[in-house]
């Protein structure tokens, strides 16, 4: 465990293994000058399942924990739908009551004291007069074209994008100040929201913030792990059989580094969780002869993978084993607690299976999730598509939405 008792220990957690930091200065003023921790808040829309890329920032967020740093998890409900519609309203509810499980099991499974987390829904205070009076000002000092670009990395593009993709930034900007933090944490993907924070919040009569990024972690295609590409991702519930499976067909060109989403995995996902684990990071790929392949730095990793030592079966069948074994104990929860099989069924229904027996006549079967019958189906990114799309993504009124973004609160809160 690294020392965490002087400034200068807690500033190196803070900033270890970071693709970017914008405006430092806040941050090494709150710790050295003002001594008192740090707040910290990192948002996830809930929208698709959670899948395995979420470890990247959960280890991140361990070392936040261990610098003494205050950190807060908004789970953004509002921004889910806002987002082209990827988590209907009827659903967003059972989403966030989903997000908030699995990311505390994945936390507690790299060792991660989650009773110093605070859990914060978005809808909470978002709906709120002074935060939507805010909203429309910040609109009033926004161009469309800076809104659009702001999101362009996060937010779903398409030829003719909707209004909620551009003001999908603005809220993010302002979550910033009715937070109460001192920093927004994010991938590197979130770079132009930042940006537009550091010179919206300022136009507001609010201070500027400081912005933390981590690195992305590659798909096992070798792009953006996508919650829309089951290909690309391995999710947290996934068995041990469908990881096999999904690693087999990972993308992992011989003797290369670059592109490699199995390396970069390894880099930023299993060697940190081992520092967790037993104090060091490590990483084992058991051989069929010979002995095992250990490695505690990435260079030796990446110089036994161009050596052709470590080949793409061998790094495949040791990504699967630690993989398995990192998803192991979230799995167990999972199948030990009813209600959340239950809440999972619920916010990702499945799609409705075809009655091939009578094809004459096609049955409205509608899905699962609450609302009843609609002709609608869940897509793999979570959103749905069908007949009564509308309906279901936005509610069919102003009391309806507002009734369905009301959480239980014993389900949400920390």
């Amino acid at each position: 465990m690294a020392d965490t008792t002087t400034p200068e220990a807690k500033l190196a957690l803070i900033y270890a293994n970071l693709a970017e930091s914008l405006n430092p200065e806040i941050i090494d003023d709150v710790v050295k000058k003002q001594d008192r921790p740090l707040k910290i808040y990192w948002g996830t829309a809930t929208t698709g399942r959670p899948h395995c890329g979420y470890f990247v920032p959960m280890l991140k967020i361990a070392q936040f924990l261990q610098a003494g740093c205050h950190v807060k998890i908004l789970l953004a409900d509002i921004h889910a739908f806002l987002d082209n519609l990827k988590a209907p309203i009827e659903l967003v509810n059972y989403r966030a009551k989903y997000y908030k499980l699995v990311i505390t099991e994945s936390l507690k499974a790299v060792n991660v004291p989650v009773d110093r987390l605070e859990f914060v829904l978005g809808s909470e205070y978002q709906k709120s007069p002074d935060y939507m009076m805010d909203l429309l000002r910040l609109s009033t000092m926004t161009t469309e074209h800076d809104a659009k670009r702001a999101g362009a990395e996060v937010v779903k593009q398409t030829d003719n994008p909707l209004l909620s993709g551009l003001i999908y930034p603005l809220m993010q900007a302002l979550d910033e100040q009715y937070l109460d933090v001192d920093v927004q944490f994010g991938g590197v993907d979130q770079r132009k929201i930042f940006a537009l924070a550091k010179e919206a919040l300022p136009k507001l009569g609010y201070k500027e913030r400081a912005h933390l990024m981590n690195k992305m972690v590659p798909g096992l295609q070798g792009d953006k792990m996508s919650s829309s590409d089951p290909d690309s991702k391995i999710d947290l519930l996934d068995g041990p059989e469908l990881v096999k499976k999904k690693l087999k067909k990972a993308f992992a060109e011989p003797k290369k580094v670059e592109g490699n989403g199995l390396l970069s995995f390894i880099e930023y996902v299993l060697m940190p969780a081992g520092v967790l684990e037993g104090g060091k990071p490590i990483f084992t790929v058991e051989r069929r002869e010979g002995e095992p392949l250990v490695y505690h730095d990435v260079q030796k990793l990446h110089d036994d993978y161009k050596a052709d030592i470590l080949t793409p079966q061998l790094l495949k069948s040791g990504v699967t084993d630690a993989i398995n074994k990192l998803l192991a104990p979230i799995q167990k929860a999972f199948a030990a607690s009813p209600e959340w099989q239950e809440i999972e069924k619920t916010a990702y229904p499945p799609p409705v299976a075809e009655d091939k027996k009578k094809v004459k006549k096609v049955k409205n079967k509608g899905t699962k999730y609450p609302g009843g019958a609609k002709n609608v189906e869940a897509q793999p990114d979570g959103s749905v598509e069908g007949q009564g799309k509308q309906e279901v993504s936005v509610g069919t009124s102003v009391e309806d939405a507002m009734n369905k973004l009301e959480l239980a609160k014993e389900g949400v809160e920390a």
